[in-house]
């Protein structure tokens, strides 16, 4: 499945998410996680802080104006209406309010900067008060790092947030899959984000036990 492709059943429960992309690697992973909450008839409230910008020009080469940036162009027409950008300074834009009742926000990449300023509440723009609110309310928050290697200020800090109730998933792809494409190694990602949402989806072949004749069969289990 390819990264335009969108093949997502059809959602009855329609709800609204922050989508928060900072400055680690992987714009692709939140770029894709945005078209498939939008097609699925999600709202989505996204914010980028200026490294996620300066990451998506580097590693997609989109042109960012990064005075004034147009993250709805990233996205089909037929997908905007659903899709609210925020400045990363607009504190008094929805995903800041406790009483907004967003459903769940993803920081996704999250630079290892910005999970250090969440795990200690340091809130100083969009994205990191977003990520508080979410905490305070008691609400999913997923932080998707993407580093390595892990220093043990990393760990400390990802630690510190998994006790907090905060879904803590690394941008790392699986390929038992088979994936034969970068599309569907960002899919992978993708998939286990949505499947902690609880949003079903078709982006990846669930596992299922290996026929006996499959190449996993080595013979007699002891």
């Amino acid at each position: 499945m390819g990264i335009g492709d969108t093949d997502v059943s059809n959602a009855t429960d329609r709800r609204s998410y922050a989508v928060c992309w900072s400055g680690g690697s992987g714009s692709r992973y939140g770029r894709r996680l945005v078209e498939v909450l939008l097609t699925s008839g999600h709202t989505v409230h996204l914010c980028a802080t200026g490294a996620a910008l300066r990451v998506l020009k580097h590693e997609e080469g989109e042109a960012m104006d990064f005075d004034s940036p147009d993250l709805a162009s990233l996205f089909d027409a037929n997908l905007r209406s659903n899709l609210h950008v925020h400045d990363l300074q607009a504190v008094e834009a929805t995903p800041a309010s406790g009483s907004a009742g967003l459903a769940a926000t993803i920081v996704v990449p999250c630079s290892m900067g910005t999970l250090a300023r969440v795990a200690h509440g340091f809130s100083s723009n969009l994205v990191e008060r977003a990520a508080d609110v979410a905490l305070k309310e008691g609400r999913p928050l997923v932080v998707v790092p993407r580093e390595t290697p892990l220093s043990e200020l990393h760990l400390e800090n990802m630690l510190k947030l998994a006790r907090m109730g905060v879904i803590v998933l690394p941008a790392m792809p699986g390929f038992y899959q088979r994936p034969q494409t970068i599309a569907d190694l960002v899919d992978f990602v993708v998939g286990k984000i949505l499947d902690r949402l609880g949003i079903e989806h078709q982006l990846v072949q669930r596992w299922q036990t290996p026929p006996a004749d499959s190449p996993w069969d080595e013979g007699e289990v002891v």
